[in-house]
């Protein structure tokens, strides 16, 4: 596969992953916690299993995998707090304030990952 077609295809599951979760946050803070019983359960994962080959598959196809560069390696560490704070604003035995900070740090990594993509500082 060519590195045009992976680099839109993480691109478009790194969309659609931030949109997911952001929907999922919001049907949460609307009362509508239904979505468990839903496809919505399942089609991030999904999803993100498509974004993780595809950046894995990147990093040979660009010729990372040998040498990571700075960016990468914060991406990565950023990509596993925002799993972690992830699972806490949706894990529904918090309380309220717990799964609104957890979502906020969430949505502040992913935008620290989206920057670092577009970026690439280091």
């Amino acid at each position: 596969m060519s590195y045009t077609i992976l680099k839109h295809l993480h691109m478009t599951t790194a969309y659609l992953t931030i949109t997911l979760f952001a929907l999922r946050l919001l049907l949460d803070a609307v009362g509508r916690p239904g979505w468990r019983q839903t496809p919505l359960r399942f089609i991030p994962h999904i999803n993100d299993t498509i974004l993780l080959v595809a950046a894995i598959s990147l990093l040979f196809v660009a010729g990372y995998a040998s040498a990571m560069p700075g960016w990468l390696i914060a991406k990565v560490v950023l990509l596993v707090g925002y799993i972690v704070a992830g699972v806490f604003a949706l894990k529904v035995t918090l309380g309220k304030p717990a799964r609104i900070t957890a979502a906020v740090l969430a949505l502040i990594m992913v935008s620290a990952i989206f920057h670092l993509a577009m970026a690439k500082p280091f």
